[in-house]
C-alpha cells in the first residue's frame, strides 16, 4: 500500500486547484492511502476526498514553527511520494522513493500544477461532496426556476465589484437571458464577508440567503445546482467553476491568467484596469451571453 503526502495550499481557492492533480493520484493509486496538509481555513476542500487516510492542519505560527510541527508528524512515515505545492525545504528532510516539488513558472495554476507530474492536459479541478451535503443542497435550492449565484465577497476589498454593479447585472440576466431566475447569495462566515453581501441581499427580497451557512462541500453541492455563477476572485468562484457551473470570475488587480475560474464551463471577466469599478455591467453581461450560448 502507497502512502502519499500532499502538501497543499492553505487558502481555500488555491487548495481547490490543486484537487486535479489529487485526484489523478487517487485514480493511478487506486489503493493509496493519503495526507494532506493544509491551513484551517481550506480544510474542508478535503473532507470528503477518497482516500485521505488523514489531515494535517498548519496553523501558521511565528519563525516558521508550523513547518517544524509538520515535519515532527511527518518524519517517522517512510513515503512512497511526497507533493509539495508549498516547495518547502520540508520535502527534502522526508525519507520518499519520490518527491515532486513546486516551482514556480507560467501558465496558469493548473498548468503549473500539472508539470510537478508531467500531465498534458492538465487535470481539472475537482469538489469532493457526499449524500448528506447533496440532500442539503436540495433542500435549500429545490427545482424549478434558474438559480443565479452571486458571490459578491472577498478577502480583500480590492478584489471586490461593487455591490451597486451586481445588482443592476442582476436585473438585467433577469430581464434577458435567464427570465425568472431565482437569486442566491453566497459569502464565507464572518462579519466582514456579511458586511460585503448585505447590499446585494438588502435589494432582492426573495435572495435565497446563504451567507455563513455552508461548509465547503455544502457550498460546493449548492454551486452544482445553479444556472449561473457570478463572483469575485475567491475561493468560492474556483468551487464554483469546479463544480461544472458555469463559471464567471471578476477580475482587476489579480492576474486572471494565472488564478482564472478552472472548469468545463468557466471564464474571467477582467477590469481594463486594476480597479474593480471599471469594470462594467455592460462586458460582464456580454462574458454572461457568450457563455451561456
Amino acid at each position: 500500500m502507497k502512502r502519499i503526502l500532499f502538501i497543499s495550499s492553505s487558502r481555500i481557492g488555491d487548495a481547490v486547484l490543486t484537487t486535479g492533480l489529487l485526484d489523478h493520484l487517487i485514480r493511478t493509486y487506486p489503493d493509496a492511502r493519503i495526507t494532506v496538509a493544509t491551513g484551517p481555513v481550506a480544510e474542508g476542500v478535503f473532507a470528503r476526498m477518497p482516500n485521505r487516510e488523514r489531515t494535517l492542519l498548519m496553523h501558521k505560527a511565528r519563525f516558521g514553527r508550523h513547518w517544524l510541527t509538520l515535519w515532527a508528524e511527518t518524519v517517522t512515515t517512510a513515503w512512497d511520494l511526497v507533493v509539495d505545492i508549498r516547495a518547502s525545504a520540508l520535502s527534502y528532510v522526508l525519507v520518499t522513493r519520490r518527491r515532486a516539488v513546486m516551482r514556480k513558472s507560467q501558465g496558469h495554476k493548473i498548468v503549473q500544477l500539472a508539470r510537478l507530474l508531467r500531465l498534458d492536459p492538465p487535470p481539472m479541478p475537482v469538489n469532493w461532496t457526499d449524500d448528506a451535503d447533496r440532500s442539503l443542497a436540495a433542500s435549500l435550492l429545490q427545482d424549478g426556476a434558474p438559480i443565479i449565484a452571486l458571490a459578491p465577497t472577498a478577502n480583500w476589498t480590492g478584489k471586490v465589484w461593487p455591490a451597486e454593479s451586481f445588482i443592476a447585472l442582476t436585473h438585467r440576466l433577469r430581464e434577458t437571458l435567464l427570465p425568472g431566475a431565482r437569486i442566491a447569495i453566497f459569502a464565507g462566515p464572518g462579519a466582514q464577508e456579511a458586511a460585503l453581501a448585505a447590499p446585494v441581499l438588502a435589494a432582492f427580497s426573495d435572495a435565497i440567503d446563504l451567507t455563513g451557512r455552508l461548509d465547503l462541500p455544502q457550498a460546493a453541492s449548492c454551486l452544482a445546482r445553479c444556472a449561473l455563477f457570478i463572483g469575485n476572485d475567491s475561493g468560492l468562484m474556483h468551487l464554483s467553476a469546479a463544480s461544472g457551473c458555469p463559471t464567471l470570475g471578476l477580475f482587476g488587480p489579480t492576474p486572471s491568467a494565472e488564478y482564472g475560474p478552472a472548469g468545463r464551463c468557466a471564464a474571467p471577466v477582467v477590469s481594463p484596469t486594476p480597479r474593480m469599478q471599471d469594470l462594467t455591467v455592460e462586458a460582464v453581461l456580454a462574458a454572461a451571453r457568450q457563455l451561456l450560448g
